[in-house]
């Protein structure tokens, strides 16, 4: 009886299907990242897969095994039991499977993962701003040489660009992230093509064994790295599903903004990866790697966190327009006229004439440094923030400015604008209906009207119409 064997090339390895088994041979290649040429580096790493993939699948690895040529030994490989193909995730994923119960013992069995790994200084170490920057030059230069032969340059120069920006402004959160003990030794390749659905539960394989500071990350990457996955393989609301199981058993309320930064350096690492694949002759991976490229692209504009001034005169719809926004894209929204509510306090009584009491100068600055101040700390953090204020005080947007330029956040000005005479119905109507914690009569915005310095560097918003219509140009504007 003839035993068929199929023979699967990675960049690194060549993988022997044989009946019930695998079979993982390493290449002795040297690629920058790795150096396999002796083969005491080979049995190695060999032996490290085995200790590290049966902390998530200790019935498949089943060690490592001598390779031997005429009594000397020659070489050595991982012998792993064979799962079937039909099972893999990826699979399921191309063949339009529900996906959701698998997804949700993804979710488990990586949370439960995540809080039985090892935690040291060392390894809170990898999550750091500088060592996150490190990574990502380390991925350019290693990348370089594909720039223009595989890889579009000018994508290439917006990644650059973008990546080190947010990470230049995050240091806050990574320190918040290192302090909540949410660093761990993880798995650090969550690919849907080594994560087997069987019956007695999923199996998931293949982590990093040949780096430790690329295994050594902030659990969001891991789950990042499945949910880019998922999304390349066309399923994107399981993506989104994913990460929802993982917040709730993990307990972990991430932004989605740090998602989204994992997701493009897994992306642009896997896209770096298919270059050295297409380098060694495997055509199909030209292709892969381009749209792994646009990928990474693609997370990073959605990573990028932005600080919205949403102004105009009370009435105007500003209220309106910055809580749809803020709804739709899941943002936080402070509004300066809670923050002067809450200053005064429940006793105060309201403000009938502009420039005085609670309206006076002194009283409006201290609104408007609370307001950034909340603001600047939610941005550190990662989350995008949406500001209601009149913003009619040039000097209060340039501080505004200010505080985007220090978290390497993207400033968004909006005005928005209608005909006098509605603005005043508006309020009229508002104070009438005792409805909102704004205090402004028509009597007050005739006084901002002629004390409102020029904007220029706002887009007008017209929201005389609908509700939804307003929000959706603005949308369109920050999309674009």
């Amino acid at each position: 009886m003839t035993t068929s064997v199929a023979v699967v090339e990675t960049h690194l390895s060549l993988l022997f299907f044989v009946g019930e088994r695998v079979y993982k041979l390493r290449k002795p290649v040297e690629l920058g990242f790795v150096d396999f040429r002796e083969r005491t580096a080979r049995q190695a790493d060999c032996e490290r897969e085995v200790a590290l993939n049966r902390r998530l699948a200790p019935d498949v690895y089943l060690g490592v095994a001598d390779v031997d040529l005429n009594g000397e030994l020659v070489e050595h490989m991982v012998v792993m039991r064979r799962l079937p193909d039909e099972c893999r995730l990826a699979e399921l994923a191309r063949q339009g499977a529900d996906l959701d119960e698998w997804l949700r013992q993804v979710a488990r069995t990586m949370a439960v993962f995540h809080g039985e790994a090892q935690r040291s200084a060392d390894i809170s170490g990898a999550a750091t701003g500088e060592s996150l920057r490190a990574g990502w030059e380390a991925n350019f230069a290693e990348t370089a040489r594909f720039v223009g032969p595989l890889l579009d340059p000018g994508i290439d120069t917006e990644i650059q660009s973008i990546a080190r920006r947010w990470t230049d402004g995050r240091e806050p959160l990574f320190r918040s992230r290192i302090a909540s003990g949410r660093i761990c030794d993880g798995h650090g390749d969550l690919q849907a093509e080594d994560i087997f659905c069987l019956q007695d539960g999923v199996r998931i394989l293949d982590c990093v064994e040949f780096s430790d500071v690329l295994r050594y990350c902030d659990v969001s990457a891991d789950i990042a790295f499945l949910v880019m996955d998922l999304e390349r393989l066309g399923r994107p609301q399981a993506a989104i599903q994913l990460l929802a199981d993982y917040r709730e058993l993990a307990g972990d309320q991430f932004p989605d903004s740090l998602v989204n930064y994992y997701g493009a350096s897994r992306a642009y690492v896997r896209a770096k990866v298919s270059c050295l694949r297409a380098e060694q002759e495997d055509d199909a991976a030209r292709t892969t790697a381009g749209s792994l490229h646009d990928l990474a692209l693609s997370y990073l504009r959605r990573a990028r966190v932005r600080l919205v001034l949403v102004g105009g005169l009370p009435g105007s719809g500003k209220s309106t327009l910055a809580r749809g926004l803020a709804e739709v894209e899941n943002w936080v929204v402070l509004r300066s006229d809670e923050i002067r509510r809450e200053a005064q306090g429940s006793a105060a009584e309201p403000a009938h004439e502009y420039g005085t009491g609670h309206y006076s100068r002194s009283a409006t600055g201290a609104v408007y440094e609370e307001l950034l101040r909340r603001a600047e700390r939610s941005l550190e953090m990662g989350e995008s923030v949406v500001l209601d204020a009149s913003w009619t005080d040039g000097g209060w947007r340039e501080a505004a400015r200010a505080v985007a330029d220090r978290t390497s956040s993207d400033l968004v000005e909006l005005r928005c604008d209608i005909a006098p005479a509605e603005g005043r119905a508006r309020i009229a109507r508002r104070v009438s209906e005792h409805r909102d914690v704004s205090e402004a009569t028509p009597e007050l915005i005739a006084e901002m009207a002629e004390r409102t310095d020029p904007w220029p560097s706002a887009v007008v918003i017209d929201t005389s119409g609908a509700p939804d219509e307003a929000v959706g140009r603005a949308l369109g504007l920050l999309r674009g």
